[in-house]
Protein backbone atom coordinates (compact mmCIF):
# COMPACT_ATOMS: atom_id res chain seq x y z
CA UNK A 1 0.00 0.00 0.00
CA UNK A 2 1.90 3.30 -0.97
CA UNK A 3 2.66 5.76 1.89
CA UNK A 4 -0.13 8.21 0.69
CA UNK A 5 -2.68 5.75 1.40
CA UNK A 6 -1.81 4.70 5.41
CA UNK A 7 -3.54 5.22 7.93
CA UNK A 8 -1.49 7.06 10.45
CA UNK A 9 -1.85 8.28 14.25
CA UNK A 10 -0.39 10.80 15.68
CA UNK A 11 -0.27 11.18 19.46
CA UNK A 12 0.49 13.40 21.09
CA UNK A 13 0.48 13.48 25.71
CA UNK A 14 -1.47 16.41 26.88
CA UNK A 15 0.26 19.24 29.28
CA UNK A 16 2.90 16.77 29.37
CA UNK A 17 5.04 17.66 31.85
CA UNK A 18 2.36 19.65 33.98
CA UNK A 19 0.17 16.27 33.81
CA UNK A 20 3.48 14.35 34.82
CA UNK A 21 3.68 16.67 37.98
CA UNK A 22 -0.11 16.37 38.69
CA UNK A 23 -0.28 12.73 38.27
CA UNK A 24 2.46 12.52 41.09
CA UNK A 25 0.66 14.91 43.38
CA UNK A 26 -2.51 13.19 42.80
CA UNK A 27 -4.04 15.98 41.29
CA UNK A 28 -6.05 16.83 38.61
CA UNK A 29 -4.39 18.88 35.48
CA UNK A 30 -8.35 20.06 34.04
CA UNK A 31 -8.67 21.51 37.60
CA UNK A 32 -5.67 22.18 38.90
CA UNK A 33 -3.41 25.24 38.42
CA UNK A 34 -0.01 24.26 37.89
CA UNK A 35 3.10 25.79 36.21
CA UNK A 36 6.13 23.91 35.69
CA UNK A 37 9.38 26.42 35.99
CA UNK A 38 12.51 26.90 37.90
CA UNK A 39 11.31 28.86 41.27
CA UNK A 40 14.81 30.00 41.88
CA UNK A 41 14.82 31.91 38.60
CA UNK A 42 11.74 34.63 39.83
CA UNK A 43 9.32 35.85 37.73
CA UNK A 44 11.48 36.18 34.51
CA UNK A 45 11.58 31.99 34.52
CA UNK A 46 10.23 30.33 31.77
CA UNK A 47 6.91 28.16 32.32
CA UNK A 48 8.01 25.03 30.48
CA UNK A 49 4.63 23.64 30.73
CA UNK A 50 1.44 24.27 32.59
CA UNK A 51 -1.88 22.79 33.08
CA UNK A 52 -5.02 22.62 30.96
CA UNK A 53 -6.71 24.20 33.75
CA UNK A 54 -4.73 27.34 33.38
CA UNK A 55 -4.52 27.00 29.73
CA UNK A 56 -7.84 27.90 30.01
CA UNK A 57 -7.94 30.78 31.67
CA UNK A 58 -5.30 32.36 29.07
CA UNK A 59 -2.04 31.28 30.72
CA UNK A 60 0.78 29.95 27.65
CA UNK A 61 3.45 27.55 27.80
CA UNK A 62 6.67 29.11 27.41
CA UNK A 63 5.81 32.22 28.40
CA UNK A 64 7.76 33.94 31.62
CA UNK A 65 5.77 33.90 34.95
CA UNK A 66 5.57 37.71 35.15
CA UNK A 67 3.24 37.12 32.30
CA UNK A 68 0.70 35.57 34.10
CA UNK A 69 -1.90 37.69 34.88
CA UNK A 70 -1.69 39.20 38.94
CA UNK A 71 -5.55 37.40 39.46
CA UNK A 72 -4.73 34.29 38.38
CA UNK A 73 -3.69 31.91 41.40
CA UNK A 74 -1.09 28.99 40.58
CA UNK A 75 1.62 26.48 41.68
CA UNK A 76 4.56 25.81 41.08
CA UNK A 77 6.30 22.38 40.05
CA UNK A 78 10.29 22.45 39.83
CA UNK A 79 10.99 20.83 35.98
CA UNK A 80 12.24 16.84 36.51
CA UNK A 81 13.15 15.77 33.27
CA UNK A 82 13.24 12.13 35.08
CA UNK A 83 10.48 11.86 35.82
CA UNK A 84 9.08 12.79 32.45
CA UNK A 85 11.21 10.49 30.74
CA UNK A 86 10.04 7.26 32.60
CA UNK A 87 6.46 7.98 32.07
CA UNK A 88 7.60 8.71 27.94
CA UNK A 89 9.04 5.33 28.51
CA UNK A 90 6.16 3.96 30.15
CA UNK A 91 3.56 4.98 27.14
CA UNK A 92 6.12 4.00 24.16
CA UNK A 93 5.51 0.82 26.28
CA UNK A 94 1.86 1.18 25.75
CA UNK A 95 2.24 1.85 22.04
CA UNK A 96 4.52 -1.11 21.51
CA UNK A 97 1.63 -3.59 22.90
CA UNK A 98 -0.60 -2.62 20.06
CA UNK A 99 2.36 -2.21 16.93
CA UNK A 100 5.79 -3.45 16.62
CA UNK A 101 8.74 -0.88 17.00
CA UNK A 102 8.98 -1.05 12.62
CA UNK A 103 5.29 0.75 12.60
CA UNK A 104 6.13 3.28 15.64
CA UNK A 105 8.12 6.67 15.89
CA UNK A 106 9.41 8.62 18.74
CA UNK A 107 8.93 12.18 17.11
CA UNK A 108 9.42 14.07 20.85
CA UNK A 109 9.63 13.04 24.65
CA UNK A 110 5.65 13.48 24.35
CA UNK A 111 4.65 13.19 20.77
CA UNK A 112 4.57 9.40 18.66
CA UNK A 113 3.58 8.30 15.02
CA UNK A 114 2.16 4.67 14.65
CA UNK A 115 1.32 3.89 11.51
CA UNK A 116 -1.87 1.43 12.21
CA UNK A 117 -2.82 0.14 8.47
CA UNK A 118 -1.76 -3.28 8.54
CA UNK A 119 -3.56 -3.96 11.90
CA UNK A 120 -7.16 -2.88 11.68
CA UNK A 121 -8.02 -6.08 10.08
CA UNK A 122 -6.07 -7.99 13.06
CA UNK A 123 -7.84 -6.22 15.69
CA UNK A 124 -11.07 -5.92 13.67
CA UNK A 125 -11.48 -2.45 14.28
CA UNK A 126 -11.51 1.17 12.63
CA UNK A 127 -8.32 3.60 13.09
CA UNK A 128 -10.50 5.77 15.08
CA UNK A 129 -11.62 3.00 17.30
CA UNK A 130 -8.39 1.64 17.89
CA UNK A 131 -6.90 5.21 18.37
CA UNK A 132 -9.88 5.39 20.89
CA UNK A 133 -8.38 2.03 22.90
CA UNK A 134 -5.29 3.25 22.86
CA UNK A 135 -5.96 6.42 24.24
CA UNK A 136 -8.02 4.80 26.99
CA UNK A 137 -5.34 2.60 27.69
CA UNK A 138 -3.11 5.56 28.14
CA UNK A 139 -5.20 6.96 30.22
CA UNK A 140 -5.97 3.91 32.44
CA UNK A 141 -2.76 2.81 32.91
CA UNK A 142 -0.68 6.03 33.50
CA UNK A 143 -3.88 8.79 34.52
CA UNK A 144 -2.74 11.07 31.21
CA UNK A 145 -4.59 12.30 28.83
CA UNK A 146 -3.78 11.81 25.17
CA UNK A 147 -4.71 13.60 21.98
CA UNK A 148 -4.79 11.87 18.39
CA UNK A 149 -4.83 12.92 14.99
CA UNK A 150 -5.76 10.30 12.41
CA UNK A 151 -4.79 10.82 8.78
CA UNK A 152 -3.62 8.88 5.22
CA UNK A 153 -0.36 10.43 5.46
CA UNK A 154 2.07 11.68 8.49
CA UNK A 155 1.62 15.50 7.44
CA UNK A 156 -2.27 15.21 7.74
CA UNK A 157 -2.12 12.95 10.98
CA UNK A 158 -0.19 15.58 12.76
CA UNK A 159 -1.66 19.07 12.16
CA UNK A 160 -5.55 17.07 12.44
CA UNK A 161 -3.56 16.88 16.55
CA UNK A 162 -2.55 19.75 16.36
CA UNK A 163 -5.65 21.96 15.04
CA UNK A 164 -8.92 19.94 15.85
CA UNK A 165 -8.00 16.91 17.94
CA UNK A 166 -7.99 19.00 21.32
CA UNK A 167 -11.31 20.75 21.05
CA UNK A 168 -13.34 17.34 19.83
CA UNK A 169 -15.08 15.15 23.35
CA UNK A 170 -12.90 12.01 22.75
CA UNK A 171 -9.60 13.87 21.81
CA UNK A 172 -9.37 12.40 18.27
CA UNK A 173 -9.70 14.17 14.93
CA UNK A 174 -9.70 12.67 11.31
CA UNK A 175 -8.47 14.07 7.94
CA UNK A 176 -8.64 12.81 4.92
CA UNK A 177 -7.51 14.09 1.60
CA UNK A 178 -11.34 15.56 1.23
CA UNK A 179 -10.67 18.10 4.19
CA UNK A 180 -7.44 19.85 2.32
CA UNK A 181 -9.52 22.16 1.03
CA UNK A 182 -11.89 22.96 3.55
CA UNK A 183 -10.00 22.55 6.38
CA UNK A 184 -5.71 23.12 5.59
CA UNK A 185 -6.21 25.82 3.12
CA UNK A 186 -8.28 27.89 5.46
CA UNK A 187 -5.62 27.98 8.34
CA UNK A 188 -3.90 31.49 9.27
CA UNK A 189 -1.57 32.29 10.42
CA UNK A 190 0.45 30.06 8.69
CA UNK A 191 2.64 28.91 12.16
CA UNK A 192 -0.35 26.63 12.84
CA UNK A 193 0.91 24.47 10.13
CA UNK A 194 3.30 21.56 11.23
CA UNK A 195 6.63 22.79 9.83
CA UNK A 196 5.77 25.99 9.79
CA UNK A 197 7.93 28.48 12.55
CA UNK A 198 7.16 32.22 13.37
CA UNK A 199 10.26 33.44 11.04
CA UNK A 200 9.34 31.53 8.55
CA UNK A 201 5.82 32.32 8.80
CA UNK A 202 7.07 35.91 8.40
CA UNK A 203 9.41 35.99 4.93
CA UNK A 204 6.01 34.23 3.47
CA UNK A 205 4.03 37.12 4.85
CA UNK A 206 6.73 39.23 2.76
CA UNK A 207 5.48 37.24 -0.53
CA UNK A 208 1.67 37.70 0.04
CA UNK A 209 1.27 34.43 1.59
CA UNK A 210 -1.00 34.81 4.51
CA UNK A 211 -2.96 31.46 4.57
CA UNK A 212 -2.01 27.59 4.27
CA UNK A 213 -4.45 28.44 0.61
CA UNK A 214 -1.96 31.01 -0.33
CA UNK A 215 0.66 29.17 -0.07
CA UNK A 216 -0.41 26.13 -1.84
CA UNK A 217 -1.73 28.18 -4.81
CA UNK A 218 2.19 30.17 -5.35
CA UNK A 219 4.19 29.81 -7.84
CA UNK A 220 6.42 26.44 -6.41
CA UNK A 221 9.70 27.89 -8.87
CA UNK A 222 9.47 30.93 -6.86
CA UNK A 223 9.34 28.96 -3.93
CA UNK A 224 12.38 26.98 -4.57
CA UNK A 225 14.62 29.82 -5.37
CA UNK A 226 14.05 31.94 -2.48
CA UNK A 227 14.00 28.58 -0.04
CA UNK A 228 15.61 25.81 -1.92
CA UNK A 229 14.17 22.22 -1.31
CA UNK A 230 12.36 23.66 2.08
CA UNK A 231 10.00 25.64 0.14
CA UNK A 232 9.16 22.99 -2.26
CA UNK A 233 7.91 20.62 1.08
CA UNK A 234 6.35 23.38 2.43
CA UNK A 235 4.49 23.93 -1.05
CA UNK A 236 3.61 20.02 -1.01
CA UNK A 237 2.88 20.16 2.44
CA UNK A 238 0.36 22.37 1.80
CA UNK A 239 -1.44 20.94 -0.89
CA UNK A 240 -1.36 17.51 1.88
CA UNK A 241 1.23 16.12 -0.29
CA UNK A 242 3.53 14.17 2.14
CA UNK A 243 5.22 10.57 1.30
CA UNK A 244 7.58 9.98 4.06
CA UNK A 245 6.88 7.11 5.83
CA UNK A 246 7.91 6.15 9.20
CA UNK A 247 10.59 3.77 8.15
CA UNK A 248 12.49 7.02 6.88
CA UNK A 249 13.01 8.35 9.91
CA UNK A 250 13.90 5.15 11.21
CA UNK A 251 17.26 4.52 8.77
CA UNK A 252 20.46 4.73 10.52
CA UNK A 253 22.79 6.89 8.20
CA UNK A 254 25.61 4.98 6.98
CA UNK A 255 27.17 7.38 4.28
CA UNK A 256 30.77 9.20 5.49
CA UNK A 257 29.63 13.01 7.30
CA UNK A 258 31.38 15.93 8.80
CA UNK A 259 29.76 17.28 11.44
CA UNK A 260 30.52 20.22 14.46
CA UNK A 261 28.62 21.39 17.38
CA UNK A 262 29.19 24.05 19.92
CA UNK A 263 28.18 24.36 23.19
CA UNK A 264 27.73 28.33 24.18
CA UNK A 265 28.84 30.14 27.07
CA UNK A 266 25.93 32.42 27.34
CA UNK A 267 22.15 32.85 25.62
CA UNK A 268 21.89 33.46 21.85
CA UNK A 269 18.59 34.40 20.34
CA UNK A 270 17.94 34.92 16.78
CA UNK A 271 19.74 38.43 16.47
CA UNK A 272 23.51 36.71 17.64
CA UNK A 273 22.87 33.05 16.69
CA UNK A 274 23.37 33.75 12.87
CA UNK A 275 27.06 34.85 13.55
CA UNK A 276 27.73 31.73 15.39
CA UNK A 277 25.86 29.66 12.80
CA UNK A 278 28.12 31.22 10.12
CA UNK A 279 31.47 30.43 11.73
CA UNK A 280 30.74 26.78 11.81
CA UNK A 281 29.89 26.92 8.58
CA UNK A 282 33.44 28.35 7.32
CA UNK A 283 34.79 25.10 9.61
CA UNK A 284 32.89 22.59 7.89
CA UNK A 285 33.14 24.00 4.65
CA UNK A 286 36.91 24.16 4.98
CA UNK A 287 37.00 20.64 6.02
CA UNK A 288 34.94 19.80 2.97
CA UNK A 289 37.25 21.43 0.44
CA UNK A 290 40.72 20.00 2.69
CA UNK A 291 39.01 16.59 2.08
CA UNK A 292 37.93 17.09 -1.85
CA UNK A 293 34.61 16.42 -0.57
CA UNK A 294 30.87 17.74 -1.46
CA UNK A 295 27.59 16.92 0.91
CA UNK A 296 24.16 16.64 -0.32
CA UNK A 297 22.59 16.79 3.01
CA UNK A 298 22.93 19.54 5.45
CA UNK A 299 21.72 18.92 9.04
CA UNK A 300 21.37 21.70 11.50
CA UNK A 301 20.63 21.17 15.39
CA UNK A 302 19.09 23.99 18.15
CA UNK A 303 19.77 22.96 21.55
CA UNK A 304 17.67 25.37 24.04
CA UNK A 305 18.83 25.87 27.48
CA UNK A 306 19.14 23.71 30.13
CA UNK A 307 16.11 24.99 31.87
CA UNK A 308 14.59 24.18 28.93
CA UNK A 309 15.95 20.97 27.61
CA UNK A 310 14.61 21.17 24.82
CA UNK A 311 15.72 22.09 20.68
CA UNK A 312 15.24 20.68 17.14
CA UNK A 313 17.38 19.12 14.57
CA UNK A 314 16.40 18.57 11.04
CA UNK A 315 18.02 17.85 7.53
CA UNK A 316 17.33 18.68 4.18
CA UNK A 317 18.64 16.90 1.31
CA UNK A 318 19.95 18.92 -1.65
CA UNK A 319 19.37 18.45 -5.62
CA UNK A 320 23.13 18.71 -6.00
CA UNK A 321 26.12 18.47 -3.95
CA UNK A 322 28.33 21.21 -2.68
CA UNK A 323 30.85 22.79 -0.60
CA UNK A 324 29.93 26.29 -0.35
CA UNK A 325 30.07 28.52 2.57
CA UNK A 326 27.25 30.36 0.64
CA UNK A 327 24.94 27.09 -0.14
CA UNK A 328 25.72 25.54 3.23
CA UNK A 329 24.92 28.83 5.07
CA UNK A 330 22.32 29.08 3.44
CA UNK A 331 20.39 26.22 4.21
CA UNK A 332 21.31 26.06 7.67
CA UNK A 333 19.53 29.80 7.98
CA UNK A 334 16.50 28.13 6.19
CA UNK A 335 16.07 25.40 8.73
CA UNK A 336 16.58 27.47 11.51
CA UNK A 337 13.99 30.22 9.85
CA UNK A 338 11.43 26.87 9.82
CA UNK A 339 12.17 25.84 13.42
CA UNK A 340 12.96 28.00 15.55
CA UNK A 341 10.92 29.06 18.57
CA UNK A 342 12.18 32.41 19.69
CA UNK A 343 13.31 30.47 23.05
CA UNK A 344 17.53 31.05 24.60
CA UNK A 345 20.01 28.73 22.61
CA UNK A 346 22.73 27.44 24.38
CA UNK A 347 23.99 24.45 21.24
CA UNK A 348 24.46 24.51 17.91
CA UNK A 349 25.23 21.16 15.79
CA UNK A 350 25.60 21.07 11.97
CA UNK A 351 26.07 18.26 9.64
CA UNK A 352 27.41 17.80 6.48
CA UNK A 353 26.18 14.04 5.43
CA UNK A 354 26.23 11.82 2.23
CA UNK A 355 29.82 13.43 0.97
CA UNK A 356 30.99 12.75 -2.19
CA UNK A 357 34.39 13.30 -3.95
CA UNK A 358 34.58 16.30 -5.70
CA UNK A 359 36.22 14.86 -8.80
CA UNK A 360 33.31 12.39 -9.13
CA UNK A 361 30.54 14.97 -9.09
CA UNK A 362 28.66 15.58 -12.56
CA UNK A 363 28.64 18.97 -13.69
CA UNK A 364 25.39 20.29 -14.89
CA UNK A 365 25.20 21.40 -19.08
CA UNK A 366 23.50 24.71 -17.73
CA UNK A 367 26.38 26.25 -15.18
CA UNK A 368 28.52 28.07 -15.87
CA UNK A 369 31.96 26.67 -14.68
CA UNK A 370 34.22 29.46 -14.34
CA UNK A 371 31.60 31.56 -12.55
CA UNK A 372 30.45 28.27 -10.42
CA UNK A 373 34.59 28.13 -9.24
CA UNK A 374 34.93 31.47 -8.62
CA UNK A 375 33.85 31.10 -5.07
CA UNK A 376 35.95 28.05 -4.13
CA UNK A 377 39.02 29.92 -5.86
CA UNK A 378 38.76 33.00 -3.19
CA UNK A 379 38.07 29.94 -0.30
CA UNK A 380 41.16 28.00 -1.78
CA UNK A 381 43.50 31.08 -1.53
CA UNK A 382 41.98 32.15 1.61
CA UNK A 383 42.71 28.20 3.27
CA UNK A 384 45.82 28.21 1.98
CA UNK A 385 46.94 31.80 4.13
CA UNK A 386 45.39 30.35 7.58
CA UNK A 387 47.12 27.21 6.33
CA UNK A 388 50.36 29.03 6.31
CA UNK A 389 49.82 32.01 9.07
CA UNK A 390 47.22 30.78 11.34
CA UNK A 391 43.57 30.52 11.54
CA UNK A 392 43.50 34.10 12.96
CA UNK A 393 45.77 35.46 9.76
CA UNK A 394 41.91 36.33 7.83
CA UNK A 395 39.18 37.40 9.56
CA UNK A 396 35.41 38.31 8.80
CA UNK A 397 33.79 41.25 10.31
CA UNK A 398 31.49 39.45 12.02
CA UNK A 399 34.25 37.54 13.55
CA UNK A 400 35.36 41.14 15.80
CA UNK A 401 31.59 41.17 16.90
CA UNK A 402 31.80 40.09 21.00
CA UNK A 403 29.08 37.57 20.29
CA UNK A 404 32.16 35.87 18.22
CA UNK A 405 33.58 32.85 19.56
CA UNK A 406 35.58 32.10 15.98
CA UNK A 407 39.03 33.97 17.53
CA UNK A 408 39.25 32.09 20.75
CA UNK A 409 38.28 29.07 19.15
CA UNK A 410 41.21 29.31 16.68
CA UNK A 411 43.09 29.90 19.18
CA UNK A 412 42.65 26.43 21.42
CA UNK A 413 42.46 24.10 18.86
CA UNK A 414 45.81 25.05 17.63
CA UNK A 415 45.88 28.36 15.65
CA UNK A 416 48.69 30.58 16.07
CA UNK A 417 48.03 34.46 15.67
CA UNK A 418 49.71 36.41 13.54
Amino acid sequence: MESSKRHILCIDLKSFFASCECVEMDKDPFTYPLVVANPKQGDGAITLAVTPYLKMQGVKSRGRLYEIDKHIKYYIAKPRMSLYIAKSKEVIGIYLDFVSDEDLLVYSIDECFLDVTNYLKMYKMSDEELAEKILNTIHKKTKLTATCGIGPNMLLAKIAMDIEAKHNKNNIAKWTYDHIKTKLWPLTPLSKMWGIGKRMEHNFNMLGINSVGDLAHYDQNILKDKFGIIGVELWNHANGIDLSKIADFKKIAKTESFSHSQVLFKDYNENNIKIIISEMVDVLSERLRKNNKMTKCISLGIGYSKEIDNGFYHSVRLDSPTASNYEILRYCLIIFDKFYEYLPIRKVTICCGDLQKRDNIQLSLFENIKEENKPNNINSTIDAIKTKFGKNSLLKATNLLNDSTARERNQKIGGHDS
